[in-house]
């Protein structure tokens, strides 16, 4: 009889378990209760030993006496810390509220509490005591590791259990998003196989630990035990998608074939996997998994030999990883004690694989830049030893060049009418100045003038006519942007624009009504000896905080509508 009350006791719970191993044909093998148990069947104590056994066709029986020798009604909680048992039925009493059937075979609400271990809530009253069975029976090896904790403790495992599996998969998962990052903006492959691998490894461990079973899938608990072997067959798939990437191997040689067979035997697998029993599911891939890993290390070994200095550490990773992976698969698999300390060394052992994997990546980042060094130093000095002899006529060739550049620049830039900037210019230099005067608070004001009854000019005298008058108008309008910041623009065939950092509205008013006045007080003799006095209409806005250049431009426009509709030759001013 174990006293719950006594911690020594609990710590040593294993040397007050008894268990009965019933094999196919044994009566008990077929019972489903305590009670369907043969009154001579012999159960053998476990003496502090932990209960695992490997692969196993037979159904384990354990019980615990458990009493409180306290003075108050307490909780335990019997913690069967190994989430990866098909079907385990707890029983505490006679009662139908004294009997649990949980398992991985069941559904996740199935538990007592919401955990992936099997937690056994055991209520006793002072001086109570209570005989605890236990009926389990898994398709795979079979882990008994039992713990009876109060609820402090179970907290307290808890949250030491979340830190360190939250710090582990958030690693995985930033380096994983970190690699397809590097991908989508380098476009190298071995950057999505990187984020490949650590993916489906993340998600191998996160369903051996029983977080899948948990968060993902606890509606379908077939699919939770077909994902183990499926995540487990991903991982061969990706360390070898890794490998070939990283290794550069070439095409056709032994390595490069060795490695194409292994990538569709896992495709092939994939599909075994969604058929096969999961006891022969888990242990082929496992098997597959090991002979990939051994695989790739004789590859990277190799390669280290052939002078491919990045595979030194991918050898060191491997190294690490294999020693992980044996001792977990040990445990896994029914051959090692402690599936918890084991567990955490394959979290470690892969820690510390993708840190160096991904140092790995970096030395061949570094070797791949020395290359294109030496390349680009190879280049320069031919470079400079045809410009050496080819100086004159490349200097010629790049007056030319530059002479035609310049032509170029003002024919973009510039009408070739007036002589002022184009409307291209406007769209290039509009944002810039907007962005500079939301920065620094200046004012930016904005002057659209148009030409009135243009039409009139071209109809009665021709076009000839009309270029000259535009160009008069031109010249008028440059007179007025007199700063060195202010820029006067031709942007339609008789519209014209100026832009004036630094100018409040008023300012800007000013400059377009002395605009105005300068034209109308000019006079342009037409070819059949006329006079033709022009006017122009104006629109005036200034930038208002957080407008952007659009709309700025936008309420302009309909400032110079409003000052044609009231008559034409005047200004009119935006509103806010």
């Amino acid at each position: 009889m174990l006293d719950a009350n006594d911690p020594q006791a609990r710590n040593s719970l294993l040397y007050y378990v008894c268990y009965y191993q019933s094999s196919p044909g044994d009566p008990a093998h077929g019972a489903i209760q305590p009670a369907e148990l043969p009154s001579n069947m012999e159960w053998t104590p476990s003496r502090g030993h932990e209960l695992v056994f490997s692969q196993t066709h037979s159904v384990y029986w354990v019980r615990l006496n458990v009493q409180n020798s306290g003075k108050e009604r307490q909780l335990w909680y019997l913690n069967l810390n190994y989430p990866l048992l098909d079907e385990v039925t707890f029983w505490q009493g006679d009662g139908p509220r004294d009997v649990l059937v949980t398992g991985d075979q069941h559904r996740f609400q199935a538990r007592a509490v919401d955990y992936r271990y099997f937690l056994l809530p055991i209520h006793l009253n002072s001086g109570e005591s209570r005989s605890i069975t236990l009926r389990i029976r898994s398709s795979g090896a079979l882990n008994i590791p039992l713990q009876l904790e109060t609820p402090a403790e179970v907290i307290a495992q808890s949250n030491h259990l979340a830190i360190s599996h939250g710090l582990f998969y958030g690693a995985i998962l930033v380096l994983a998003i970190f690699n397809l990052l590097l991908f989508a903006s380098s476009g190298t492959f071995y950057y999505l196989h990187n984020a490949f691998y650590m993916g489906t490894m993340g998600l191998f461990l996160f369903a051996m630990g029983g977080f899948a079973n948990q968060y993902f899938w606890p509606e379908h608990p077939a699919f939770a035990n077909t994902f183990i072997p499926l995540s487990l067959i991903l991982c061969g798939l990706s360390m070898t998608l890794f490998g070939r990437s990283f290794f550069e191997v070439e095409r056709h040689t032994r390595a490069d074939k060795t490695l194409k067979a292994i990538t569709w035997l896992c495709v092939g697998v994939i599909g075994l996997t969604l058929v096969l029993p999961y006891n022969q599911a888990i242990l082929l891939n496992t098997l597959l998994g090991l002979i990939i890993i051994f695989i790739l290390s004789v590859i990277a070994v190799s390669r280290w030999r052939e002078g491919y200095q990045p595979a030194k550490w991918y050898v060191l990773a491997w190294v690490i990883m294999a020693a992980g992976a044996l001792i977990y698969a040990a445990a896994a698999f029914g051959y090692l004690t402690d599936f918890m300390a084991r567990e955490s060394l394959m979290l470690m052992a892969i820690g510390g694989q993708v840190i160096l994997l991904n140092y790995a990546m970096v030395q061949r980042w570094r070797l791949m830049n020395n290359k294109l060094l030496e390349v680009e130093q190879e280049a320069r000095t031919d470079l400079e030893y045809k410009v050496h002899e080819r100086t004159a006529q490349l200097r010629s060739t790049m007056r030319e060049l530059e002479n035609a550049n310049r032509k170029l620049a003002t024919l973009s830039l510039n009408d070739p009418l007036t002589g002022l900037y184009n409307r291209r210019h406007m769209d290039n230099i509009l944002p810039e100045l907007c962005a500079e005067a939301r920065r620094t608070g200046q004012p930016l004001s904005l002057g659209l003038v148009d030409v009135d009854h243009f039409k009139a000019i071209n109809d009665t005298w021709g076009h000839g006519f009309g270029d000259i008058c535009l160009q008069t108008i031109a010249d008028i309008v440059s007179r007025h942007a007199k700063r060195p910041r202010d820029v006067a623009i031709r942007f339609g065939g008789e519209e014209f624009a100026l832009l004036l950092p630094g100018t409040d509205m008023k300012g800007a008013q000013k400059v377009c009504e002395a605009l105005l006045e300068d034209l109308r007080a000019t006079v342009v003799n037409a070819p059949d000896g006329a006079t033709a006095k022009l006017t122009m209409s104006a629109g005036i806005a200034l930038m208002q905080p957080n407008e952007d250049q659009q709309a700025f431009f936008e309420r302009a426009d309909s400032a110079l509508y409003k000052a044609k509709a009231r008559g034409r030759n005047q200004t009119a001013i935006a509103e806010s």
